[in-house]
């Protein structure tokens, strides 16, 4: 296929239909219109955070509007196109974007039009499939900058998915800094010693005495040995989020006489640090030049083909662990 078939060329797209129901659908795709791009999909990722939330139906109505991804169609709970994660060549559009590579916050689907100005161009020695990582490090960027993460400080991590081994992964990199990852899943324990991470078993962090603590395990029992991890006056950076989950927070015992503080972090904004001076897509060029770094292949997960997104992508998603489908376009 080529960009000169279309407009006429349907394209196809992933739909979330019904709880734990996918479908792909056909979209109508046309040629890019001024300022415009056409991209051909090379890879995407799903969120097993966020799009096992979409998957389930366990947006709460409160948030369907502040939940939309950026180029999202349907509305929640269903049907919706959603996703963030795209990679894919220019076919159309920009004479300084035709033939690049691109990420772009965009749902599953294989050919699809999109502002030129959303696009953002892979750099040099980043490879497409592990561009697709660029939203997930623009969060774990934003939680460090959220968290006040510097030199010298005791930095503990709860939940070694995806997301949490990115923030340790630039966590160890700060000078000094003295970085623990912690997950119920000891076979993490490579992973995160091989981006300079110390790994910890969830029961041994509790007086760990650390400076920041971030939560992304999204569980109650994570939460609960984030705060037992903490020192006196620290802070716990909460990244997971739970969707309509009522959660339970252990605030008796040390809570008080320690003066501990709990904070969330969520990668709608720019954290307030930086939010006069940064713009998003400043922080998201940013990201895709932190991923170039060959150990964060460790972090992409299995490749489903975009074909098989509607029997596989379900069970991927529910899954106890794992890490980022990657979702593979022929």
């Amino acid at each position: 296929m080529t960009a000169r078939e279309l407009p006429s060329q349907a394209a196809r797209a992933l739909w979330y239909v019904a709880p734990g129901e996918i479908e792909i659908r056909d979209e109508a795709v046309s040629r890019a219109s001024e300022g415009a791009i056409l991209v051909k999909s090379l890879f995407s990722a799903a969120s097993r955070g966020t799009e096992r939330q979409v998957l389930n139906g366990s947006i709460p109505a409160s948030e369907w509007q502040r939940m939309r991804a950026p180029m999202q169609a349907g509305d929640f709970p269903f049907p919706v196109k959603y996703g963030y994660c795209a990679v894919g060549r220019v076919e159309q559009g920009p004479r300084d974007l035709t033939g690049r590579e691109v990420f772009v916050l965009h749902p599953h689907q294989d050919w699809f039009v999109a502002p030129g100005s959303m696009a953002v161009p892979i750099p040099a020695g980043v490879p497409a499939r592990r561009a697709t990582l660029a939203a997930n490090m623009e969060t774990a960027l934003n939680a460090l900058w959220d968290g006040d993460a510097g030199p010298g400080k005791k930095i503990a991590i709860v939940g070694a998915g995806v997301v949490g081994l990115l923030v340790a992964f630039l966590a160890a990199q700060l000078p000094g800094a003295r970085v623990t990852i912690s997950d119920t899943a000891a076979e993490r324990a490579d992973i995160a010693k091989s981006l300079g991470a110390q790994f910890a078993n969830p029961n041994d962090l509790a007086g760990a005495g650390a400076d920041i603590v971030f939560h992304t395990s999204a569980t109650e029992s994570g939460l609960a040995t984030a705060l037992s991890a903490c020192g006196f006056e620290a802070t716990v950076v909460e990244m997971s989020w739970y969707g309509n989950r009522p959660v339970a927070i252990p605030l008796g015992g040390a809570f008080h006489s320690q003066r501990l503080k709990i904070i969330s972090s969520q990668v709608g904004h720019v954290a307030y640090s930086r939010r006069l001076r940064w713009s998003h897509r400043e922080r998201l060029e940013v990201a895709l030049g932190l991923l170039n770094d060959a150990r964060l292949d460790r972090l992409l997960g299995e490749d489903i083909s975009f074909e098989d997104t509607p029997i596989r992508l379900p069970t991927l998603l529910n899954a106890p662990s794992g890490l980022a489908p990657i979702i593979r376009y022929s």
